[in-house]
């Protein structure tokens, strides 16, 4: 198999989904790994039949991750040029509501599960170096903390930690580490139930707030642009922006709008 390969953990899915489709249209080789074995053959479905490879992908297995981009380098001719490390769920509702075990999930998929598909990844990444990209999906949740997503917020801090310590560590391997930063994708992690106690969906909450959703496949075109650029984050969607802007500019009044108060002049 000749040309360039990305493997997308959560690629059965949502975002995932959608940088398949684009790498797949502008030639990549595409591999696809997802817990939801079902959710693998219905993307794989909407892909050139040669230029995809499946496999079950649990990432909260560290040697899951090895078998699988073990499996995949194997199909794409021996090179994996980029890994979308991608899978995550969410949670929400006021921290006193959520569960053991949905913060012990959360925990689990959206920190543990990115960090070992950072250190399965390294060697094959190494090998097709330099130009070759780790791409984290991180969130606008990760640049000003979010209420009533208090822990999901609190795992994408923690992406995008990762993702600026690696990019100091693996820079001399010529390895780039880039994370995206989408506002929010209305997606099928949306339709879920917020929290266990909670009678409305995470798609309810945010469009009782008012904020926009953001285009999958304007995510998709972003991850296209992080990988082949030297951005460290990229920014998806108005309210990312905005958010950005003002946690750098107007970090006083940003807290104050959060906190459903006027800024005092």
């Amino acid at each position: 198999m000749g040309g360039k390969s990305i493997f997308i953990s959560g690629g059965g899915s949502g975002i995932g989904r959608a940088i398949a489709r684009l790498f797949a249209d502008r030639g990549w080789f595409v591999g696809i790994g997802d817990i939801n074995e079902a959710g693998i053959e219905e993307t794989g479905a909407l892909l050139p039949a040669d230029r995809w490879f499946g496999c079950r992908l649990d990432v909260t297995d560290r040697d899951n991750w090895h078998t699988a981009l073990e499996s995949f380098s194997a199909a794409a001719g021996g090179r994996i040029d980029t890994v979308a490390n991608n899978a995550g769920i969410a949670f929400g509702g006021p921290l006193i509501q959520n569960s053991r075990r949905e913060i012990d999930a959360l925990i689990d998929v959206n920190i543990r599960g990115v960090i070992y598909g950072a250190q399965a990844t390294f060697g094959h990444l190494r090998k097709t170096a330099p130009g070759s990209c780790l791409l984290n999906t991180a969130s606008a949740a990760g640049i000003y903390g979010t209420a009533n997503m208090s822990v999901y917020s609190a795992t994408k801090f923690a992406v995008r930690g990762l993702t600026e310590a690696l990019d100091v560590e693996w820079a001399g391997q010529g390895i780039k580490v880039h994370s995206l930063m989408p506002s929010f994708i209305d997606t099928p992690l949306l339709a879920k139930q917020a929290n266990a106690r909670s009678s409305g969906t995470m798609r309810d909450k945010v469009r009782a707030t008012g904020l926009e959703f953001t285009p999958v496949e304007e995510v998709a075109q972003a991850a296209w642009e992080a990988v082949r650029g030297e951005r460290l984050h990229t920014l998806v969607g108005k309210t990312a922006r905005k958010l950005a802007f003002a946690a750098r500019w107007t970090p006083g009044m940003l807290r104050n709008k959060m906190r459903g108060r006027k800024s005092r002049k």
